[in-house]
């Protein structure tokens, strides 16, 4: 007897690249100018951080160069004299290379808020399901305990937060999760809510499927939609608020190269002083990183639903 081992052809791949591109969602989400620009934005960020994470040495970006003959708040190489034309964005008051330590500030940017997004997108697509599906009791405490954090500006609550839990990265992103949790967690309810209204999920019930069953199996991915969408604008909203926080001393500690950091020290030490390159690009960075985000966001949104692409258009 003997077998036969199937492997992935060509005309398989292209089968399965056309059935991909032909999907309502994928089609309506390229057709879409600005979320195309927001996607090829994030793909150039994402290729910036992880070739920035594998070729730069970040102990080198975080120690102070002074005293090694390398001038601090030097201006651009394309701006000064050309002996030191090899630091494109200039240097910082410690004598470090700013563009060095931009790219790598991409990298710190999109795994931290990749952590913050994703941890808080997990804990409040679980409350706001169990919410919907519970109601009552459930469904009062889980709901009314998001309200409360709503009712703080998301920032104001952020610092408080990391004021107890005292500053660094890791404690900043603690602090965004617990955030951006109730946001999540009313979005998820309120979907939850219509899907539990179908027929369907009663007849599974009757049927005697368990409750992580019907959670995981039907209202769940009927969910995916507001989610995805919700995720994908909150990241935009991470990078921003973990910038503001180091900027304000609660975030990246110690020279690291965050934006935030970086805008800090450049405001601090020189823009006020004509050193404008300190904080420009920094700044430049997490502005089109954001609108990346933005505009991607935007576009799924319309692209996951027509009746209000139709109202765009």
């Amino acid at each position: 007897m003997s077998t036969e081992t199937q492997t992935p052809t060509d005309d398989d791949t292209r089968g399965f690249l056309d059935r991909l591109l032909a999907s309502p969602f994928v089609s309506n989400l390229l057709s879409n100018r600005l979320a195309v620009v927001g996607l090829s934005i994030i793909f150039g960020m994402l290729l910036i951080a992880v070739v920035a994470r594998f070729t730069l040495d970040l102990n080198a970006l975080t120690t102070s160069r002074l005293g090694t003959g390398i001038p601090d708040r030097h201006p651009p190489g394309w701006a000064g004299p050309a002996a030191w034309n090899e630091y494109l964005f200039g240097t910082d008051v410690a004598a470090r290379d700013i563009f060095r330590r931009t790219l790598y500030g991409s990298w710190l940017a999109l795994k931290f808020g990749t952590i913050a997004v994703g941890a808080s997108t997990a804990l409040g697509v679980g409350l706001g399901i169990v919410a919907a599906y519970y109601g009552d009791v459930t469904d009062n405490v889980i709901m009314r305990t998001m309200d409360m954090l709503l009712a703080f500006p998301s920032l104001l609550l952020a610092l408080a937060l990391v004021a107890i839990f005292g500053a660094g990265l890791w404690k900043a992103v603690l602090a965004l999760t617990l955030v951006y949790t109730p946001r999540f967690a009313r979005v998820v309810r309120g979907a939850a809510l219509k899907v539990l209204e179908d027929e369907y999920v009663d007849a599974t019930v009757a049927l005697g499927a368990k409750d992580p069953r019907v959670l995981l199996r039907h209202v769940f991915p009927n969910c995916v939609a507001p989610i995805t969408v919700q995720s994908t604008l909150n990241f935009g909203l991470a990078i921003i608020d973990l910038a503001a926080l180091s900027f304000l001393g609660f975030g990246a500690q110690a020279g690291a190269p965050s934006w935030g950091l970086m805008l800090s020290r450049g405001v601090e030490n020189g823009l006020l002083t004509g050193k404008w390159w300190m904080s420009f690009f920094p700044g430049l960075f997490l502005a089109i990183t954001v609108l990346g985000f933005n505009l991607l966001g935007d576009g799924m949104r319309d692209a996951l639903d027509p009746r209000m692409r139709e109202a765009v258009d």
